[in-house]
């Protein structure tokens, strides 16, 4: 047994954003000594003609960041899934006439002059080339399946002692570790948020008709219902409902699934053709209060978490491996601790406002989008119709979600 072990840097969490974190810091900064501690060892023994059921749309900042870590061919060559085209809709709302009246809203690659506009990838296939890399990188040691026994944050020094008793010391502890974040909790980190009232069932389907390759959502009064193409004419399912639809659409037979989802999409893509099996993740919307501490800091989830609906979460904690890796390497270029409160402060300030934002505006859409009220009804599906005529600004709000409308935090990375 080692004990007393010393890293600059230990990464509690080793899913998408800490192992992303790591292999952005290893690249970065070669003389960085860095240990990832995750309670899980990731599974990369799966049936080839299976889809994970969690799949992330990764825009092309996202994109950038693995590029510049080495990892984005990686990505490519196992399976990825480009959309050129999204297509939003509403249920709709009766007109005085009696008719129902759609509001809807179109995105186009091609007006943009861009190649797609992102890529639908399954999360494993993220985690497996994020750990192929770090097995390549002599700076960084894997610590998993390894479970956290307790942490003592010293003045110039954090000690986290493993289960079975080993030491490990470090200049700066990040908690990439999820939304119950171990880390943030014995840091005594408050958060601030509330649960939605809503669940999201996952599922991976085959529909009559091809995807078109592109993104389709449908914003029903119980939730947005999205589908997100995925190779060889499958499609991801995100229905976002209430727990208790969630659970009942889990447990009634595949073939009654498969006709509520084929009415719920409208039909869209025609029959349901066959379902794989169906997990429900409940929904929340937080914020911590602190970022950092001194010799702490918070990314990803374990930081923030918000609905699925514009499909942003990851890409948000991919943003703050990117700005902690771009504050990082600039205290090591002035000589300045890595772990000190005043240089992780930095990082907080950089990504609260962008966070937060994103927060806010989740969170307006899902209540916009709720709303049951014939006067909102109306409102919505008018704006989304107004907004699909106006293409300059079309670009405009595609562009942001794409993350390339200015300098984002991936340019920096090298």
């Amino acid at each position: 047994m080692n004990e007393n072990i010393n890293y600059d840097i230990i990464i509690v969490g080793g899913g998408m954003v800490g192992a992303s974190l790591a292999c952005g810091l290893a690249e970065g900064a070669e003389q960085l000594k860095i240990a990832v501690i995750d309670a899980n060892a990731p599974n990369f023994d799966w049936d080839k003609d299976s889809y994970d059921m969690r799949v992330s749309a990764i825009t092309r900042a996202s994109q950038n960041i693995f590029k510049n870590m080495g990892v984005w061919e990686n990505i490519v060559e196992q399976r990825v899934s480009p959309y050129y085209d999204m297509f939003v809709w509403d249920a709709g709302n009766h007109d005085r006439h009696g008719e129902i009246q759609h509001g809807e809203i179109h995105f186009d690659s091609a007006d943009m002059g861009e190649a797609d506009l992102g890529h639908i990838i399954e999360n494993r296939i993220i985690v497996k080339a994020l750990y192929q890399r770090m097995q390549e990188m002599p700076q960084i040691s894997l610590y998993c399946p390894t479970r956290l026994e307790a942490i003592a944050f010293n003045q110039d020094k954090t000690c986290l002692t493993l289960q079975d008793k080993t030491k490990l010391t470090a200049n700066l502890i990040v908690g990439a570790d999820g939304t119950r974040s171990w880390v943030r909790q014995q840091a005594d980190i408050a958060v601030k948020g509330w649960d939605f009232d809503q669940a999201a069932l996952v599922t991976t389907v085959k529909t009559e008709k091809y995807h078109q390759d592109t993104a389709w959502q449908r914003f029903l009064s119980t939730g947005p219902l999205a589908f997100l193409p995925l190779t060889d004419g499958y499609s991801s399912i995100v229905w976002s409902t209430s727990p208790g639809e969630a659970q009942r659409l889990t447990e009634i037979p595949e073939a009654e699934f498969a006709l509520e989802l084929e009415q719920a999409f409208e039909s869209k893509l025609g029959k349901i053709v066959s379902v794989a099996g169906r997990a429900v993740f409940p929904l929340r919307l937080f914020e911590t209060l602190n970022y950092v501490k001194p010799r702490l800091a918070l990314v990803g989830d374990a930081a923030h978490t918000i609905h699925p609906l514009a499909g942003q979460g990851v890409n948000l904690g991919l943003a703050d491996v990117a700005s902690l890796i771009t504050v990082i390497i600039d205290a090591l270029n002035n000589k300045k601790d890595i772990g000190d409160f005043k240089v992780l402060r930095r990082y907080e300030r950089w990504r609260r406002a962008d966070n937060r934002s994103m927060l806010v505006a989740m969170d307006g859409l899902k209540r916009l989008f709720g709303s049951e009220l014939s006067v909102v009804k109306g409102l919505r599906g008018f704006g989304l119709n107004m907004v699909n005529k106006i293409t300059p600004l079309k670009n405009l709000i595609m562009q942001q979600a794409m993350g390339i409308g200015g300098t984002g935090p991936g340019s920096k990375l090298k």
